[in-house]
């Protein structure tokens, strides 16, 4: 197996599998670490992998995403936390918009239920586990379905949400940074995204740290365009005050 094979294989591995480790990977392939380690680093470099202490993990981009379901068993504990921490941010928001994926699903099942609030939202996940709570008014937009994520997408979803006035929209990525901004690899679905930041008055950016410092394909929004950015305490303290830096208060939990 030459090179060009072996970082086939890791890259595919690494995209079924949510990550790969180089001790693991260097006994299935029998060769030796500092092998595996150079091809993660090719791998990095091209865009394909994010390095981790020991391993790395796949980027989302153009050719690859994750689906709902997979999502549903990637980091859960550290997006209970980030979904719990970014509900106390609603304050007196009468109107919120809920993105697609799992963490804002979890964010929804967490809004209060003791007052009337009107939650928008394309995930046909999220509205249907919210739609039963009797203070809240569930919209959700129109538009194709996408397969991968359950939610809505196109001309339709944009228009509706061009008629609307939110308090406070919670937007989540499949990358972060400070250079490229907030990106995502379907075109349609950045439209519905920058559309949302576009007619609410506060922004929340929420997101597990393997987001940050990664990019995608279509980029929607800037890093200074939201009032707070939660995650885990993954995103180091350092690396979280450079972000702060560019406007928002960075919550890690």
């Amino acid at each position: 197996m030459n090179a060009a094979e072996r970082q086939s294989r890791i890259l595919a591995l690494a995209r079924h599998q949510g990550s790969v480790e180089v001790t693991t990977m260097a006994a299935d392939l029998a060769v030796a670490p500092e092998t595996i380690r150079r091809d993660l680093g090719v791998l990095e470099r091209r865009g394909l992998l994010r390095r981790t202490c020991g391993g790395a993990y796949p980027v989302e981009g153009a050719g690859f995403e994750t689906g709902l379901t997979e999502r549903e068993t990637l980091h859960v504990k550290d997006k209970r936390r980030i979904a719990a921490e970014a509900v106390r941010l609603l304050g007196d928001a009468e109107t919120v918009f809920v993105d697609e994926g799992y963490t804002p699903q979890l964010l929804a099942a967490l809004l209060p239920g003791d007052r009337p609030l009107t939650v928008v939202t394309a995930s046909l996940s999220t509205a249907a586990a919210i739609v039963d709570s009797p203070q809240l008014t569930v919209l959700l937009l129109g538009g194709r379905v996408r397969a991968r994520t359950l939610a809505t997408v196109g001309s339709w979803a944009c228009a509706m949400l061009g008629r609307f006035v939110i308090d406070l929209a919670f937007i989540g990525s499949n990358g972060i940074s400070r250079e490229l901004g907030l990106t995502t690899p379907d075109p349609v679905v950045a439209d519905v995204k920058a559309k949302a930041l576009a007619v609410s008055r506060r922004r929340v950016f929420m997101g597990h740290h393997s987001k940050f410092g990664a990019s995608s394909f279509c980029r929607f929004a800037e890093v200074g365009d939201f009032e707070a950015v939660v995650t885990d305490t993954g995103l180091s303290s350092a690396e979280a005050h450079r972000y702060s830096l560019m406007g928002p208060r960075v919550h890690r939990v």
